[in-house]
């Protein structure tokens, strides 16, 4: 793997995690690293063990110049539609910075709304360090409060699946019906509430 690239101290990273889930918040993270301290070690966290995230997560709050996480609920995103819910949760991350960015890099090829220069870039958790450093976060995050949530409502297996749709989550779903948790507006579940509604 070539070396990531780190943005000048100018520069924020930003990514989100948990778009893909039926459940659970979706959770962003916007990070500036210091380019003369580089954190040995940061990839894209869907490249990355369970244990190495953790381990990196700790390092990035360590030694960033600053970093912030936000996210933005199951209501808003049932509400706005994940995408944009997605963008909302990168601009509160952004708005929660200590040092205030000059410009912003997120991975992917939408840009959320920022007062500042922002720009998209395919794959940049795997190529930007600061994104891949908060890929990490969000990650890390978002991992964290699906266990938490999983200690609620442990039928569903979220400790397993993190809210994704495996087939484990699907029979899950099917019998024991939609939590307050779920993501109404994704089409399985909306489509389980659909049958429920006609069954009665």
């Amino acid at each position: 793997m070539s070396a990531l690239i780190y943005p000048p101290a100018t520069a924020c990273g930003i990514d989100e995690a948990g778009r893909g889930p039926l459940a659970g918040s979706v959770v962003a993270a916007a990070v500036i690293l210091d380019p003369t301290r580089p954190i040995a070690g940061l990839n894209d966290s869907k490249k990355l063990s369970a244990k190495k995230r953790d381990f990196l997560a700790d390092e990035i709050r360590q030694h960033a110049i600053a970093w912030a996480v936000a996210e933005a609920s199951v209501e808003e995103i049932d509400q706005i539609n994940i995408l944009q819910a997605s963008l909302l949760a990168m601009r509160r991350a952004v708005d929660k910075l200590s040092v205030r960015p000059q410009s912003a890099l997120v991975d992917g090829n939408k840009c959320p709304c920022l007062e500042i220069p922002v720009e998209a870039i395919i794959k940049g958790d795997g190529s930007i360090a600061s994104i891949a450093a908060a890929s990490i976060l969000a990650k890390t995050t978002r991992d964290a409060q699906m266990l938490v949530l999983h200690e609620r409502y442990p039928q569903y297996g979220f400790d397993r699946h993190m809210g994704y749709p495996t087939a484990a989550h699907f029979a899950a779903l099917q019998a024991y019906g939609v939590s307050p948790i779920h993501r109404r507006s994704f089409k399985p579940v909306a489509e389980l509430l659909e049958r429920i509604e006609v069954s009665v």
